[in-house]
């Protein structure tokens, strides 16, 4: 089955709004073995609408839509697909009851445009809508095509999407299975992996196919599998998983969905074990990301924001002469930074910062984006440099995951 996606909105065509609502669609089809071919976004145009409509129609056999079922003039797309089925608007009473009850819960009057959104085509089921006041509407056509006409708002979208849409497909169209494994992947260029993995690529198995998607200083390596059969395809995908481990096994940081802060918490919780942070060019990032999970409390002690020399001198024990020998940017600093962050936090480990993040600041020596960074924990000492590039947001960031995922590792293999 072939399947097209349509968001209406000059919001989403000026950038003002982006568009979630087509990944989380596409995304809920996938699981259950409907692929999204085209996703198009048109502009709140009659002329748009209708000419979208009918090139879809003829190329896609379930066409979803969203957007421009509000109450204001710019709303149009009821109006449009009325017209394009060859269907009149007629008052729905079971609409306007579930309309009346949205403004009662909060306390407000309905207005002629309010009362106007129960105005639905003759010829479509409606799908009722608890959660906002313009419904959802459907078509079946004559030649089993599927036409899904959404509220634009999110929650209103999703809420007909898992009610309805989704388990009417479900029943008329047995896809195949698709299952996805992602494999999360830390400090690998995006061309040298595919280097790498050139020779694993040539022997997975056929069904299996391999997508590289990039970020700042990570990589998802997603591994899809296709097929009628559920166990062939999970069993495909495993084998070719196995053969990644002796070859970029250190560093795979995680799969899926996992997040990797919330597994280094776990693994500090898990081990009763506490961290600290010393942050000088991440300025708190990193704990930032650590407190922005829930339970932190339980295992990070805090954080100490030494941006400038003076601070790292008062705070962190670090001397004159080192900084002077050494620069603040160091092995030496960085070391001396998370050693003492260990005592004077009391904490089991700590994690310590120190770089340049620009845009000035750089030298031949250390350019921007020179990164020093130190794990601790009372026994001992690893630190190793790093180079982000030159743009301070993405050093900063790259900062935080590295400490944070480089950490997860040195704990899982016991070097601290």
């Amino acid at each position: 089955m072939i399947v097209e996606i349509i968001t209406i909105g000059d919001e989403i065509l000026i950038g003002q709004v982006v568009d979630t609502n087509s990944s989380w669609i596409a995304k809920e089809l996938n699981n259950i073995g409907l692929s999204v071919k085209y996703i198009n976004t048109i502009s709140d145009s009659e002329k748009d609408i209708l000419d979208s409509t009918k090139t879809a129609l003829k190329r896609s056999d379930i066409l979803l839509i969203t957007g421009g079922l509000g109450p204001t003039r710019d709303d149009i797309t009821k109006k449009c697909l009325t017209h394009y089925f060859n269907s009149k608007l007629v008052f729905d009473k079971t609409v306007f009851c579930d309309i009346e009850k949205y403004f009662t819960r909060r306390n407000r009057p309905i207005n002629q445009l309010n009362r106007d959104q129960a105005l639905v085509p003759e010829n479509a089921k409606i799908i009722r809508n608890p959660v906002g006041t313009a419904p959802s509407m459907l078509w079946l056509t004559s030649n089993n095509k599927v036409i899904v006409s959404m509220p634009g708002v999110p929650d209103e979208m999703k809420h007909a999407m898992s009610s309805e849409v989704i388990p009417l497909l479900k029943k008329r169209y047995r896809g195949n299975h698709v299952i996805h494994k992602t494999v999360h992947i830390f400090n690998i260029p995006e061309a040298e992996l595919a280097e790498m993995l050139s020779q694993w690529e040539d022997n997975i198995p056929e069904i299996i196919k391999v997508a590289y998607l990039p970020s700042a200083g990570k990589l998802r390596l997603r591994l899809t599998g296709v097929g009628s059969n559920k166990a062939t395809i999970t069993n495909a995908i495993e084998k070719a998983l196995n053969g990644l481990y002796p070859i970029i096994g250190d560093y795979i940081y995680g799969f899926d969905d996992e997040d990797f802060t919330q597994s280094l918490l776990n693994l500090l919780i898990n081990n009763n074990v506490t961290l600290s942070c010393a942050e000088s060019c991440s300025g708190g990032y990193i704990s930032h990301k650590i407190t922005s999970i829930p339970g932190a409390s339980s295992v990070f002690k805090g954080g100490i924001v030494a941006y400038s020399d003076s601070l790292k001198i008062n705070l962190l024990n670090v001397t004159k002469e080192i900084l002077e020998a050494n620069g603040a940017v160091s092995k030496e600093v960085v070391e001396l930074m998370a050693t003492s962050c260990i005592e004077k936090l009391n904490s089991d480990l700590s994690i310590a910062v120190s770089g340049i993040a620009g845009p000035s600041g750089g030298t031949e020596e250390k350019p921007v984006g020179t990164v020093w960074i130190a794990w601790a924990s009372k026994k001992r000492v690893i630190s190793k440099k790093f180079l982000f590039g030159a743009q301070r947001d993405r050093v900063i960031l790259r900062t935080a995951d590295a400490a944070l995922i480089l950490l997860k590792q040195f704990i899982e293999n016991n070097k601290l």
